[in-house]
């Protein structure tokens, strides 16, 4: 997996793209104040604002592939694949939040506040999504560049930390087991393996999320090809049915002792 990431900028253009970028400026403001995020990284401050941001995170691409879905339901056409990859996005997300929470848990007023972002973010954004899904996608797009911006300076903290401190120790801290598996970090897989890795999660997301902005309706899933990925499921599936030997054949077929 290639961690290593480009700090990119969509800049916008027309008033939707305008209105996205200073939606996203103006939460970002709130968001920091919220999480005290002022410039000094802690561990604490670090799982805060990571946590709170995943649970949000979350929401757009499960938004995006329920509001395609009964589109399809109603229209009776195909997607294109689009759907499939938000809902791949969604999750992807969810396993950052799931990560996150193994190395801290959050307290009932925590919980409560996710809840209220929850029912807050989520029924404005399902809206939003209704009347302008590009509009929503830059917003998501300007999102993410802000998530890219966030990780890069706890990966800067991480990497410059003193030894000795609990930011320090965050270079041979072992990740939780779940993010070594989903990323595949191997046995000894650090926690700032796990953000790196976050970190290219985020950036796909912003890429993607700004290419969704500028497609039409009807266009084709720019990241996957269903169409190849669906022959490459049959032939593999006609090779192993070759493969198989008359004995396995006659091993499955064979009627069984009364």
């Amino acid at each position: 997996m290639e961690w290593n990431i480009e700090l990119t900028h969509t800049a916008p253009k027309g008033i939707r793209d305008q209105l996205a970028y200073n939606a996203v400026k103006g939460v970002r403001v709130l968001f920091d104040f919220a999480t005290g995020w002022n410039g000094e990284i802690t561990t604490n401050k670090v799982m805060n604002r990571t946590i709170y941001l995943e649970t949000i995170a979350a929401v757009p691409g499960m938004v995006a592939a329920i509001v395609r879905h009964f589109k399809s339901l109603r229209t009776f056409q195909r997607d294109g694949g689009m759907m499939q990859m938000f809902l791949d996005e969604a999750n992807n997300e969810r396993m950052h939040l799931l990560t996150f929470v193994r190395m801290k848990d959050p307290n009932f007023l925590f919980r409560l506040a996710v809840i209220g972002g929850q029912v807050g973010f989520g029924s404005a954004f399902l809206l939003s999504y209704i009347i302008s899904p590009k509009f929503c996608h830059r917003f998501v797009g300007y999102v993410e560049e802000e998530a890219c911006s966030t990780y890069t300076k706890i990966i800067h903290a991480i990497e410059t930390a003193e030894e000795g401190t609990d930011l320090g120790a965050w270079r041979t801290q072992l990740a939780p087991r779940i993010a070594r598996s989903y990323w595949h970090l191997g046995e000894n897989g650090t926690v700032l393996d796990l953000m790196y890795a976050v970190r290219a999660d985020e950036a796909e997301h912003r890429d993607v999320n700004h290419l969704c902005s500028s497609m039409e309706d009807g266009m084709q899933n720019p990241v996957s090809n269903t169409e190849k990925e669906l022959n490459t499921m049959l032939l593999k599936y006609v090779h192993d049915i070759m493969d198989r030997t008359d004995s396995d054949i006659e091993e499955k077929y064979k009627p069984k002792a009364a």
